[in-house]
C-alpha cells in the first residue's frame, strides 16, 4: 500500500462531502423508505400493547430523518400513547441538525426527545456505572454497526435491554452487496483505520445465531450510480471513489495498479449492473429485526 494513502476518516469535511455524494447518487434512502412504509408497521404492531408509554432508543440517530419516520409509524399504531425517544449520537453537528428538524416538524405532541452526545459503547459504560438499566420497547441501529469495536458484546447488551414484545431493528449493507465483495478482496490493500469495520449482514447473522436469539432478515435492492467514477478527472466520481474505498483522495494517491484493478472489478456483474448506459453498484441493504 502506498504510504501517501490515508483513511477518508482523517479528513472530516471530505468524508461528509463524500457521504453526501453517495446519498445523492444512490437509492439508499428510497430503499429505507420502502421498508419503513411496507414492513415497519407490522414490526411495531405489538411493541406498545398494554403500555402507557413507548420507549424508543435510537443508536446513531444522525440528523433524525429516519428516526422521525420510525416515530410516525409507531404513533400511527398507538396514537394516544406517549412516546419517549432517546438518541445516542456522537456527532455534535448531527445532533444540532436533528434538533432543528424536530423544531420545524409539526404534530410531535406527546413525544419527548432527549439527545446524548456519545457513542454506543460510551452509553453502555455510563448506564452500567450508574446502574440505570432501563428497558426499551424499540431499539434501532441504522447503518451504525460499522463503527462499533465489539459488535457481539454490543448486540448482547442492547438485547438485554428489551422489554416485553420489544424489538431491535438493524439496518446495514447486505452480505450479497458489492460492498461485501469489495471489502473482502481489497480491504487489506486500503488504508486501515480504527473508526470503521468491514461488516455486513452475513457477519451479523452469524453473531445472532451464536447468541441463539430469534430474528428475521430481509434484503432490499439499492444501487449507487458510479458512472462518473470512470470519467477521468470527474469531481463527483472522485468523491464517490473516496467513499467506495474509504480513502482520502483515492484517485490521486492510490497506486495505478490498485486503481486499475478496482475499476475493472466495479464493472463486473458481481459488483454492479449496467443499465441505460450507467454503471450501478450493488448497494443492497439488509433489514434485521431481533426479538426480545
Amino acid at each position: 500500500m502506498a504510504s501517501c494513502m490515508r483513511s477518508l476518516f482523517s479528513d472530516h469535511s471530505r468524508y461528509v462531502e463524500s457521504f453526501r455524494r453517495f446519498l445523492k447518487n444512490s437509492t439508499e434512502h428510497q430503499c429505507m423508505q420502502e421498508f419503513l412504509d411496507t414492513k415497519l408497521p407490522g414490526i411495531v404492531a405489538r411493541i406498545g400493547d398494554t403500555k402507557s408509554e413507548i420507549k424508543i432508543l435510537s443508536i446513531g440517530g444522525g440528523a433524525g430523518e429516519i428516526d422521525l419516520q420510525i416515530i410516525s409509524k409507531v404513533r400511527a399504531q398507538y396514537p394516544a400513547v406517549h412516546i419517549n425517544n432517546e438518541v445516542i449520537e456522537p456527532s455534535v453537528e448531527q445532533i444540532a441538525k436533528y434538533k432543528e428538524l424536530v423544531a420545524k416538524t409539526s404534530d410531535l405532541e406527546n413525544i419527548k426527545f432527549a439527545w446524548h452526545e456519545e457513542t454506543s459503547s460510551e452509553y453502555q459504560s455510563r448506564i452500567m456505572e450508574k446502574n440505570e438499566l432501563q428497558k426499551w420497547d424499540f431499539i434501532h441501529m441504522v447503518q451504525m454497526l460499522y463503527y462499533v469495536k465489539d459488535i457481539p458484546a454490543t448486540l448482547k447488551f442492547f438485547h438485554s435491554l428489551l422489554a416485553t414484545n420489544a424489538k431491535i431493528l438493524i439496518i446495514l449493507v447486505s452480505g450479497t452487496s458489492g460492498w461485501n465483495k469489495l471489502w473482502k478482496k481489497y480491504g487489506s490493500r486500503l488504508p486501515l483505520n480504527d473508526l470503521c469495520l468491514y461488516v455486513t449482514s452475513s457477519d451479523l447473522i452469524q453473531m445472532l445465531d451464536d447468541m441463539g436469539v430469534k430474528y428475521e432478515c430481509c434484503d432490499l435492492l439499492s444501487t449507487m450510480d458510479i458512472s462518473d467514477c470512470f470519467i477521468e478527472g470527474n469531481e463527483n466520481g472522485d468523491f464517490l471513489w473516496d467513499f467506495l474505498t474509504e480513502t482520502c483522495n483515492f484517485t490521486t494517491t492510490a497506486p495505478p495498479d490498485l486503481k486499475a484493478e478496482i475499476m475493472k472489478d466495479l464493472q463486473e456483474p458481481e459488483f454492479s449492473i449496467k443499465k441505460d448506459g450507467k454503471v450501478l453498484f450493488n448497494n443492497s441493504l439488509s433489514f434485521i429485526v431481533v426479538e426480545a
